[in-house]
């Protein structure tokens, strides 16, 4: 385990998080529990915005939502400077709910409703990132409903693949993602944007995916992207905003090597400035969407051990009480954590296991070969780097409970997701009725 100011081992070789001994988070809060470190999601945040303020030009940093929703994130986000990029209606509206101006919010998303454009409209949102002809048609005609002028970024796909898992990578040839830079399609985009009478363009997008640990693709895009703006410059076209979008990668396991907030900023800002002045471009805002690596490390998922079954000579399981209801990702894409046992922390490993989740699917895994001493029915199990992309998709599978999330700094602890209960499982649910709406 990674130690960090807010991440150590007390006296008594308990796991702490933010000043919380984790033993103590189980007799007040129950597992699983989603625990998340709020000093560390503001040293990074404010990280990345120091970084990037180095910028010759206009900058912002947009927290991309997907990572973790809910409103004490927003709120964090707020405080320390930064926007947002939004994915949906609920994304938009918890913001909203959250206080954050709407004229720091984007609007993602390849396939947005109707209704969430028409909701953007209503919120002022700073600008729709569309990425197919008929959407940007689609926000034209609403706007006209609207009467307003709606702004759009395009998403490109500069065809450049990140290192990562196939289902993370955003900018293969393939992807369902942008328009592509290499058939025309994004020239064409461009004049298409510029031709609608209600809309604004205001720049140009690109994304090329998740859990980046080499910048050496990001750089790649960014000159992509330098020159499709040296193609518009040409025909009079400016482009006011760049977002290179976000993607850094976070430690997962001892082997992954993430670069800081500080050195991806300094590098986009080093990129970016190099490349448009190579091309005698002016500085436009730019814009980045960090979303993992500022809440991905800062969060940890607490469990208590069940079920152990031992397959001599094969393998050990030891089944925790959350699966893959609360965290998919190994179900998804074979994810690796680091787990560790958190009430016995300076006990050596002894055994080999495998952290086995308590739904009824074979492939609910959460942890393979984690090292571990001896465990035990009732043990303290932590998974880190837990705060993206968990409790953002965790499900009712199986009609269990999303876990709460708790908030820790300097000892102390809130609710930022209160615990549901068995009613909020039914409380949409519809008894049979014996005469139906005819249609």
């Amino acid at each position: 385990m990674k130690e960090r100011d807010s991440l150590k081992i007390d006296e008594n070789g308990h796991l702490t998080v933010g000043g919380c001994d984790v033993v103590r988070l189980r007799e007040r809060y129950g597992t699983p529990l989603y625990i998340l470190d709020e000093a560390d999601v503001r040293e990074r945040a404010a990280a990345y915005r120091a970084a990037l303020s180095a910028y010759a030009g206009e900058s912002l940093v947009l927290y991309a939502s997907k990572a973790l929703s809910c409103l004490a994130i927003y709120e964090i986000a707020d405080e320390e400077g930064l926007g947002a990029d939004v994915v949906s209606g609920g994304e938009l509206y918890t913001a909203l709910e959250a206080g954050m101006p709407a004229d720091k919010l984007y609007f993602h998303g390849n396939n947005k409703t109707p209704k969430e454009i028409e909701e953007g409209l209503r919120a002022g949102v700073h600008a729709f990132v569309s990425d197919t002809p008929s959407e940007l048609s689609l926000i034209d005609a609403l706007a006209r409903e609207a009467g307003k002028k709606a702004p759009v970024m395009l998403r490109l796909n500069p065809g450049i693949e990140a290192h990562t898992h196939r289902f993370i990578q955003t900018a293969r040839v393939d992807s369902k993602f942008g328009f592509s830079m290499d058939d025309g399609a994004a020239l064409a985009a461009v004049e298409q944007a510029l031709s609608l009478p209600n809309l604004q363009f205001l720049g140009i997008h690109c994304h090329i995916g998740s859990q980046i640990f080499e910048l050496k693709p990001y750089g790649l895009s960014i000159r992509r992207m330098a020159d499709f703006m040296r193609l518009l410059a040409d025909k009079g076209i400016e482009v006011r905003e760049l977002n290179l979008g976000g993607g850094f990668g976070v430690t997962y396991t001892a082997a992954d090597k993430p670069l800081s907030p500080q050195a991806c900023a300094a590098f986009v800002v080093k990129e970016v400035t190099d490349a448009l002045t190579k091309r005698q471009l002016r500085l436009p805002k730019l814009l980045i969407e960090p979303g993992r690596s500022i809440v991905g490390e800062a969060g940890v998922t607490l469990y208590t051990a069940g079920a152990v079954k031992e397959i001599k000579g094969v393998k050990t399981y030891v089944s925790v009480d959350g699966g893959m209801f609360d965290n998919p990702r190994y179900a998804l894409y074979q994810a690796e954590y680091e787990a560790v046992p958190a009430d016995r922390m300076r006990e050596a490993p002894t055994e080999t296991v495998t952290l086995a989740g308590k739904c009824c699917e074979s492939g609910d895994m959460l942890v393979i070969d984690a090292k571990m001493p001896k465990l035990r029915r009732g043990d303290l199990v932590a998974v880190l780097t837990t705060g993206a992309y968990n409790y953002s998709m965790a499900s009712h599978y199986n009609r269990n409970l999303v876990p709460p999330t708790v908030l820790v700094r300097d000892g102390c602890a809130q609710y930022i997701v209160r615990p549901e209960g068995y009613l909020d499982l039914t409380a949409k649910d519809e008894r049979l009725q014996k005469k139906k709406e005819k249609l």
